[in-house]
């Protein structure tokens, strides 16, 4: 199998950006608001209309925000922003830690760990709400990266709203930890398995950040 020799770009920084993926929502909304906004004075209509559209881009200029972060020291951190929905052991030994992220939350997700990207496959399915556990079945990402803990799984879980999975590199990148990875429209989940030999550190209901938050214990 065929591994790229780039690996994604490094924080470097500390601020915020706008997310990848963001343009299908985010330009009509601005151009709207933009529009309405000009042409206020003039028309009434357009002034109505000026008000929540303009609400609506300062939203979703939220929503889209992609803040650099300076990564935190530990083996395995969290991928996603969020609370700890569950966290259950699994039938072959690992640990599953299920992240809900709900439409305040950065939707950004990130490397756990250093790796090399072994698969990235995407499975249709439903669009119930991601804390629901029928979510088990809707569209989702399914990642594996080959690691330094060997085999590391992560998914992307679609919700309600979020009916796109944005994946940001292709199988066989080389990433380091806290890299950029991909992006969930609107509110949504992210799993990852741990080891069987790994002890988890966080906790059900406890709020998580993205590169920062460790998720396993020494």
């Amino acid at each position: 199998m065929p591994h790229s020799q780039t690996s994604a770009p490094r924080d470097s920084r500390v601020g915020v950006r706008l997310a990848r993926g963001a343009s299908p929502w985010l330009l009509p909304t601005v151009a709207t608001a933009a529009l309405s906004l000009a042409r206020a004075r003039r028309s009434g209509a357009a002034k109505a209309v000026a008000l929540p559209a303009t609400a609506l881009a300062a939203g979703m200029l939220w929503f889209f925000r992609d803040p650099e972060r300076e990564i935190a020291p530990g083996r395995i951190i969290s991928p996603a922003d969020g609370v700890v929905q569950s966290i259950m052991p699994w039938k072959d030994g690992r640990t599953r830690v299920a992240i809900f992220m709900s439409p305040l939350n950065v939707h950004v997700n990130r490397a756990p760990l250093a790796g090399t990207v072994t698969s990235v496959e995407h499975i249709p399915g439903g669009f119930v709400p991601a804390f629901n556990k029928e979510s088990e079945n809707n569209e989702r990402v399914v990642w594996h990266f080959d690691t330094e803990l060997g085999d590391i799984e992560m998914v992307q879980i679609a919700g309600a709203v979020a009916r796109r999975i944005v994946p940001y590199i292709p199988r066989g990148t080389k990433v380091e930890q806290g890299d950029r990875i991909g992006l969930i429209r609107f509110g949504s989940r992210v799993d990852i398995y741990l080891p069987a030999d790994v002890e988890v550190a966080v906790e059900v209901g406890q709020k998580t950040t993205a590169g920062v938050t460790r998720i396993d214990r020494d």
